[in-house]
């Protein structure tokens, strides 16, 4: 079913809309929070979560991107059970991401005063200025949490391109900051 036809479910509360929002997206929420949680009993939890975030929502929210406003709910819901846990084996993969965006996002006064929003907006208005093909892996490693080999093989190109294309793009993250007066 089609994500506008989904929505509409949505309004009209009809609970099929889990049921369908399930079929069309589970697989793929599921992969997103056991990147982060690796643990599969918590991510169909943060799943489940995500489904019930979505149908308080909607209404009165109308997403004009539907997998983009789940990935977000699920990603900030999976991020917040790892930081309840803080448990060392399940913190690897956040600080591994982490770290590869520090060269970027330093822990600096001018990034203490930021909200998180206003930096989410930053690299949004950044994202906008990079090639389409180079906005996607920076999203789908950074946001999506997926590895340089699942970004390689979803866009069929080499891992050393994707490699090669985040660090472009993080060096170029970090000069847009440095203009912005942010680093």
């Amino acid at each position: 079913m089609e994500d506008r036809l989904i929505i509409e479910q949505f309004f009209s509360r009809n609970e099929e809309a889990i049921t369908f929002t399930k079929e069309r997206y589970g697989d793929r929420l599921h992969r997103l929070a056991f990147r982060i949680l690796a643990n599969h009993e918590d991510a169909e939890e943060c799943v489940n979560d995500t489904y019930l975030k979505a149908w308080e929502s909607i209404p009165p929210k109308k997403p004009d991107y539907f997998f983009a406003y789940l990935a977000k709910i699920c990603r900030n819901t999976a991020l917040h059970r790892l930081e309840r846990s803080k448990a060392r084996k399940r913190d690897v993969t956040v600080t591994a991401l982490t770290e590869e965006l520090s060269c970027c996002v330093p822990d600096t006064p001018a990034f203490e005063r930021l909200e998180e929003q206003e930096l989410g907006e930053k690299i949004s208005q950044f994202l906008k200025t990079v090639s389409r093909d180079n906005r996607i892996i920076f999203v789908r490693r950074y946001f999506l949490s997926e590895a340089v080999t699942e970004i390689a093989a979803a866009l069929g190109v080499s891992e050393s391109k994707v490699k090669s294309s985040l660090f472009r793009t993080r060096n170029k993250l970090r000069d847009y900051l440095s203009r912005e007066e942010l680093l």
